[in-house]
């Protein structure tokens, strides 16, 4: 996959985390760029917190290893944070 600018990457954020709630209108995404690095916090319906972070936190670790690559792919470094 080659993403071509920042809004692919956040389509990407999008996609993954509504794709794996039962709530996805409660999902909202809040994009932070710092100077290194772009942030996205995170926040789904309080059902819906385990799936995003998955066992020991498999799903969200692999959630952010996706975006770190494609971010990367634009010569940034992002992350992913659950808010709530």
């Amino acid at each position: 996959m080659t993403v071509k600018n920042a809004a692919d990457t956040d389509a990407m954020v999008r996609y993954l985390v509504t794709s794996l709630v039962e709530h996805p209108e409660g999902v909202r995404i809040e994009k932070r760029d710092g100077a290194e690095a772009t942030a996205y916090e995170v926040t789904v319906h309080p059902d819906d917190t385990g799936k995003v972070i998955g066992r020991q936190g498999r799903v969200i670790k692999a959630i952010r290893v996706l975006v770190r690559a494609a971010a990367s792919a634009n010569e940034t470094d992002a992350t992913v944070e659950i808010v709530g």
